[in-house]
């Protein structure tokens, strides 16, 4: 079954420096097309270690419990590219809200 903008997903996630893996949650941010055509998703991380003043291109997800996170969550500004057959399981799905913050916030990030 294709993955879908907005789908959390569990993933061993890529350190940027690319040394190290760690399980964590994602959300994927590469189009359904896109999913269809391709071996692999393109994902943001999510962390549930979240700071009083929200970071360049950070979104606090509002309805974590609507995308079965266990703890308050926020999409952190870090893509990565995995293989579909990579992703561990899928979690949940965020709400329209939530995905119209990532949205924006991958236009503020990318340009």
């Amino acid at each position: 079954m294709p993955f879908e903008f907005g789908e959390v997903v569990l993933v061993r996630f890529p350190f940027t420096s690319q040394t190290a893996l760690k399980q964590r949650p994602a959300v994927v941010v590469s189009s359904s097309t896109y999913n269809d055509t391709k071996p692999d998703v393109i994902i943001m991380a999510i962390t549930s270690q979240l700071h009083p003043t929200v970071a360049f291109g950070e979104v606090q997800i509002a309805d974590w419990t609507g995308a079965n996170l266990l703890k308050p969550s926020a999409v952190k500004p870090v893509f990565a590219r995995i293989e579909q057959q990579l992703i561990l399981k899928r979690l949940g799905k965020l709400g329209a809200d939530d995905e119209a913050q990532v949205r924006q916030a991958m236009r503020v990030i990318l340009g």
